[in-house]
């Protein structure tokens, strides 16, 4: 099954996808939080043949909420309704650390290499469970 995976942001949205057998994890695009985000996330879902979302976890590594925690959630449930897939959520915490380690100088924010990193995380999780 193929994978979309949202680093949600308030102002930001990084995305990824898995090859088809859910395996690797692949960052495509960052996208602006407004008002068409949602049908170009329903645009990617069917172009990409896209079979369940993850979305990053915005709690912190202690599990406690953030400023944007509330935004994520209802976030979740509108994802649900309006794409009638699976959404899962995975943790993100240090995803944009970790990826900025390796990024070129000015590029050290990338939500979508962040996307990748969570999604990579979330397969590998699931294939070692």
């Amino acid at each position: 099954m193929k994978y979309l995976c949202i680093d949600y942001g308030s102002k930001r949205v990084g995305y990824a996808v898995s090859d088809a057998a859910g395996t690797i994890a692949f960052p495509r695009a960052t996208l602006q939080n407004d008002d068409r985000l949602m049908e170009f996330i329903r645009n990617i879902i069917r172009d990409e043949n896209i079979g369940s979302i993850v979305l990053g976890d915005t709690k912190s590594h202690g599990g406690a909420a953030n400023p944007v925690s509330e935004q994520a959630d209802a976030f979740a449930e509108s994802l649900k309704k309006q794409t009638g897939l699976p959404v899962e959520r995975s943790w993100e915490a240090w995803s944009s650390i970790e990826v900025g380690k390796f990024a070129p100088k000015g590029r050290e924010h990338d939500d979508a290499a962040a996307a990748a990193f969570i999604l990579q995380r979330f397969l590998d999780m699931r294939k070692n469970a």
